[in-house]
């Protein structure tokens, strides 16, 4: 099997790359691969690499994904989140080639307090989630084979993310304001990865289940008890906090105004992807714990 895969250096192409592994050959590529062209800005380009390398799968794990930078260039976006995908949407179809892509919560409102399936009405808030909604779309109604997966909060032990913003500013202020009215499941790359290449593995004998997923990890918390839980783990590990645990304190999201509106309920069902490929989907407390094991042994 070939595969090839966009995004190679993001928090998940990184995993992927491990993933994907011992599926078959991988070409992956970023924007500034050379050989091949990863550039999303580049239409023409990245239909021409599809063309040359000719792969068996598609994953894209390449986006925009800085949600209120965003909101200030919308057509960089569009072209980048929806356009290049709908380029790969159409050269997968004309190579009989699997799409593996990645979309977000963000794609609904955040209204209410339920799970959302995958048939749920969408009503994205903001560029982002309207773009990624837009590339949803145009795969969901292409000729090629497909696997979108819906995910939320996705961290990962490369890179920056929450729980190390939290441990710094831990160490650095008596107190801490955490956001407490957005609700969702924290969800790992390398949980994402190690799905996708299960996923991969099973669509090769079931084109049947090409479609849309939701793919978060078990359970739910907000951006507060996220917090609490990091800042508890640092604390068990023995890592020295000036912030004492009743000086975090849980905020409305209207005290951090940004320019791009985020949605409150970020819960996703899960169910339609656990019965499909046989899966138990971990807590993302198993997840964030993990990760905070790798990240503690090195400086923050």
């Amino acid at each position: 099997m070939k595969i090839l895969l966009f995004g190679k250096d993001g928090q998940v192409g990184w995993e992927l790359q491990r993933s994907l592994a011992p599926l078959g050959k991988i070409v992956a590529l970023d924007f500034g691969s050379r050989k091949f062209c990863g550039d999303f800005t580049r239409l023409d380009g990245i239909a021409d690499t599809v063309r040359a390398v000719a792969p068996d799968v598609i994953v894209n794990a390449a986006a925009y994904t800085a949600v209120d930078k965003a909101e200030s260039e919308p057509e960089r976006v569009r072209i980048i989140n929806a356009l290049a995908p709908a380029v790969l949407a159409r050269e997968a179809g004309k190579l009989g080639a699997w799409l593996v892509h990645y979309s977000t919560d963000y794609v609904f409102d955040g209204s209410g307090s339920a799970f959302r399936v995958e048939t749920d009405p969408t009503n994205p808030l903001n560029i982002y989630g309207m773009t990624k909604l837009e590339a949803e779309q145009v795969i969901l109604s292409s000729d090629c084979n497909h696997l979108i997966f819906r995910t939320s909060w996705v961290f990962a032990a490369r890179g920056s993310n929450f729980a190390k913003t939290m441990l710094r500013l831990a160490q650095q202020r008596d107190s801490l304001n955490v956001i407490d009215d957005q609700i969702g499941a924290p969800t790992g790359a390398e949980l994402l990865a190690d799905i996708t290449a299960h996923a991969i593995r099973i669509s090769r004998q079931r084109q049947n289940i090409s479609g849309l997923y939701h793919l978060a990890a078990a359970g739910e918390t907000s951006w507060y008890g996220y917090a609490n839980f990091v800042l508890n783990f640092a604390r068990q590990e023995g890592v020295k906090l000036t912030v004492a645990p009743e000086s975090v304190l849980p905020v409305t999201s209207s005290e951090f105004p940004s320019a791009a509106k985020r949605p409150k309920n970020s819960r996703l069902d899960t169910r339609k992807l656990q019965s499909t490929f046989d899966l138990s989907l971990p807590s993302w407390e198993t997840g964030v714990a993990r990760m905070l094991t790798e990240i503690l042994e090195k400086p923050l």
